[in-house]
């Protein structure tokens, strides 16, 4: 008997659980026209062995208290929603490249009639693209906070492979490879405004 509900048990918690996931998905999170927690977010190459045809990113940002949002009807999971905002990089005068980060870029609400979501930086990643290759690293909201650099070391194998589409997040440290010398680094700095 168990048997044969398996395959009509399956499908339906799928398609049950799905309007949960539709609701995080259809929130539309409004711009806080009273932002004012403002940071700015520095990128610097250090030994790259070329230039980078693309310098851009995305800031994501989810609400922090999951109270506010219904669990699914099924599996009793939280859908937690999130949004994610281009950024764009200018620049900057030392060489390096700039951009603004707004914290609390968006405006609390209540979606779902459980209490005003409100909604927190996860992070910014910055995308070199060179080739078919995204060099991407990212700095978390607690580095921003606490004013701590971001280091990330990648291989210069990776750098001349760019005909090989791939996202590389690069490694804390050049120890990582094979050949620590033959590493680069790119460098993410935020500081209050």
């Amino acid at each position: 008997m168990t048997r044969r509900l398996v395959p009509i048990a399956l499908p339906l918690m799928a398609a049950l659980s799905v309007p949960a996931c539709a609701l995080a998905a259809n929130v539309v999170a409004q711009p806080d026209p009273q932002a004012r927690q403002r940071v700015d977010l520095s990128v610097r190459i250090e030994g790259a062995p070329g230039p980078f045809e693309r310098i851009d990113g995305h800031a994501d940002y989810r609400v922090e208290n999951p109270d506010c949002v219904p669990l699914t009807a099924v599996t009793g999971a939280t859908v937690v929603p999130e949004q994610r905002v281009p950024v764009i990089f200018e620049p900057a005068a030392d060489g390096g490249y700039r951009a603004e980060i707004l914290l609390d870029r968006f405006r609390g609400e209540d979606y779902y009639g459980k209490g005003v979501c409100h909604w927190a930086l996860v992070g910014v990643t910055a995308d070199l693209r060179h080739g078919q290759v995204d060099f991407s690293p990212a700095i978390h909201l607690a580095d921003i906070a606490a004013g701590r650099d971001v280091v990330k070391h990648f291989s210069n194998k990776s750098y001349a492979n760019a005909g090989n589409a791939r996202i590389d997040i690069g490694a804390d440290s050049a120890s990582a490879f094979n050949d620590p010398q033959a590493t680069f680094r790119i460098r993410l700095h935020a500081a209050a405004r």
